[in-house]
């Protein structure tokens, strides 16, 4: 069981969980960056603020992992480059011209 000092976003506090210090540290690491971007943000004025975007940009994160997760468990490739999107298509349509090329041959 670790312990993890928190002091960021103008509040400090202690917590305790099922996991070792170091990994709660890679955690705070992980969430302290995703915040200092959110404090880049012109329109954030407030800490409440980038603790409520910093968490939604994050659930955003897992959200999509756990798409892509279920979609390689049924055996689709998903990609998050609209461009990759394009050449699937690509790839797609020859597929299927040279799969009926080979129905005509047989």
């Amino acid at each position: 069981m670790g312990k993890l000092k928190i002091d960021m976003l103008g509040t400090s506090f202690t917590i305790q969980a099922n996991e070792d210090n170091q990994y709660l540290e890679k955690l705070l690491g992980y969430y302290k960056r995703i915040t200092d971007d959110v404090k880049n943000i012109d329109s954030i004025k407030s800490s409440l603020q980038v603790a409520i975007l910093s968490g939604i940009m994050i659930c955003d994160e897992l959200y999509k992992e756990k798409q892509n997760k279920i979609a390689l468990e049924n055996g689709v490739f998903v990609s998050q480059n609209p461009e990759d999107s394009k050449n699937s298509d690509e790839i797609q349509r020859i597929t299927l011209e040279m799969i009926q090329k080979i129905d005509k041959v047989l």
